[in-house]
């Protein structure tokens, strides 16, 4: 049995993290946008554009930990069901009309909602009560794999063409 004071620690640093990261089975945890709704986390993507949603299936468990908004420190892992929730259902249109003011950057405007529906899943976080002990020892973990870069050098060229401009 899970104490009230546990579900009120993962209610409310769950609600104020805008990105908790997710531990899906045989995948590593990666941080994922979310939305607090109805007692438990909703998680959107695998769709084109959208956040991936590894080693989440519907059924399974997966660990959540919540980050501190202001310090990024850990705050609680706790354990989560994770169900697929329906287009078309009400608790589809609910917890999409919370994602919807989360999401920053959506290419196609008030149409994701429609694209959501035929393209991505949307995962339902429900905590299970179990919160975890905070691990011993460095949290390090290698970067996830990604076809991203990171800034090139400015040429140096580039200071001259700007010093002769303001002249």
């Amino acid at each position: 049995m899970t104490s009230p004071l546990n579900r009120a620690l993962v209610e409310e640093a769950t609600k104020k993290s805008g990105l908790v990261w997710v531990k899906g089975s045989d995948a590593p945890a990666r941080p994922l946008w979310h939305a607090w709704h109805e007692g438990a986390a909703h998680v959107l993507g695998d769709g084109p554009g959208e956040q991936p949603l590894t080693g989440l299936s519907e059924g399974g468990t997966a660990e959540v930990t919540v980050r501190s908004k202001d310090k990024g420190g850990r705050l609680v892992t706790w354990t989560a069901q994770v169900a697929r929730v329906e287009p078309g259902t009400p608790e589809w249109d609910a917890a999409v009309a919370e994602l919807k003011t989360k999401r920053l950057n959506a290419p196609d405007g008030e149409a994701m909602v429609g694209r959501w529906a035929r393209e991505c899943r949307l995962l339902r976080l429900e905590p299970t009560g179990e919160t975890l002990p905070a691990p011993e020892g460095d949290l390090a973990a290698r970067p996830v794999p990604t076809p991203a870069t990171t800034r090139e050098p400015i040429p140096a060229a580039v200071p001259r063409l700007l010093f002769k401009k303001r002249r």
